[in-house]
């Protein structure tokens, strides 16, 4: 049996031929997926196309896309015509964003993120089944009867959900096919599959075919590098990336090491502490760092704990014979 992994790809600082390449390693290495995300950089529908046109099997996955910058038909539409072009291996990855990036680069109103994600996973399901648009159930907006003038590759593409809130994972089970936690703590996994399956019991679904496929952050480095690099990741996103992160652990009890970390990096005097403030249990909570082998055994260790698909991000500006060993070294195995 080979356990299924992906890759995810950075956005900052996007080598649009680097990537080209790992995209074609990771399908001949026979990785599940290879994920783009989309912030204010490239957009991940063409790049997708790109890579589609120069692999043959592995899945195409936007990681993530947001649901306010295009319009959910839009999103059913790339959608469709990516999955014609690839041959039926797309999954759309879709969240909210933020509030700062919504308004501030795309100027659309961040209002309503659950009805919106809702509206883009119904909306999509119509048009690509054949149901008129005034059938789909969305809540925003004024559908009329309107149908895809082409015929979608398949009815139902897979729709996975970055999430982080109960709220918003409950409806993952009634609605979605996988849910896409972001530096959620992988023992806490359980939580999280709880609140699927209220959800999905409520729309008499099985929520055991729903996905857990978490962005997970691999550092197979020896020594001290590792964990020096996970504790740099890990006060960023806890500092440095709003109050998402640090509520979440801070729900999950770590709050007296995220106050710490948060106070540390808010301040520009004290903010190269920040990352000594990070305790060996958060290193081990949120990352999967040491040498190589370890790093191997523990992403297939993890797996115990809901990881269907762990999506490993791949390091950021690295020279492509680093890069293409990255994959190689992380690469799914086969086992008895």
């Amino acid at each position: 049996m080979q356990q299924r992994t992906g890759l995810i790809a950075f956005w900052k600082g996007y080598d649009r031929k680097l990537y080209l390449k790992a995209a074609i390693l990771a399908d001949r290495l026979g990785y599940d997926s290879f994920w783009l995300p989309e912030v204010w950089g490239y957009e991940s529908f063409q790049l997708l196309t790109e890579i589609a046109i120069h692999t043959k099997r592995i899945k195409l996955g936007t990681g993530i896309i947001n649901v306010f910058s295009r319009s959910p038909a839009l999103i059913a539409m790339s959608v469709a015509t990516l999955d014609e072009i690839s041959e039926g291996r797309v999954i759309l990855g879709i969240g909210t964003s933020g509030k700062r990036v919504i308004e501030g680069f795309h100027a659309r109103e961040f209002k309503q993120p659950l009805t919106q994600t809702r509206d883009v996973i119904r909306v999509t399901r119509a048009l690509l089944d054949g149901t008129p648009l005034d059938q789909a159930g969305a809540k925003i907006g004024d559908y009329r009867k309107f149908t895809l003038d082409n015929k979608p590759t398949r009815r139902k593409v897979p729709i996975y959900v970055a999430a982080l809130k109960e709220q918003a994972i409950r409806s993952i089970g009634e609605l979605a096919d996988g849910w896409m936690p972001i530096f959620w703590p992988y023992t806490e996994l359980g939580r999280g599959r709880e609140w699927i399956a209220q959800g999905a019991e409520k729309a008499g679904r099985n929520a055991s075919e729903i996905i857990t496929a978490p962005f997970t952050t691999a550092i197979p480095l020896t020594g001290r590098m590792a964990s020096e690099k996970a504790r740099d990741i890990i006060s960023f996103y806890i500092g440095g990336m709003g109050e998402y992160y640090k509520e979440m652990l801070t729900g999950m009890g770590y709050a007296e090491e995220c106050e710490r970390i948060d106070r540390l990096y808010k301040d520009p005097a004290t903010r190269s502490q920040a990352k000594d403030a990070v305790t060996p249990e958060l290193v081990d909570a949120l990352t999967v760092s040491g040498n190589p082998l370890h790093c191997i055994r523990e992403l297939r260790r993890r797996r115990e704990f809901g990881q269907d698909l762990p999506i490993v991000n791949l390091p950021p500006n690295m020279p492509w014979p680093a890069l293409a060993a990255f994959i190689t070294t992380m690469a799914p195995r086969r086992f008895p």
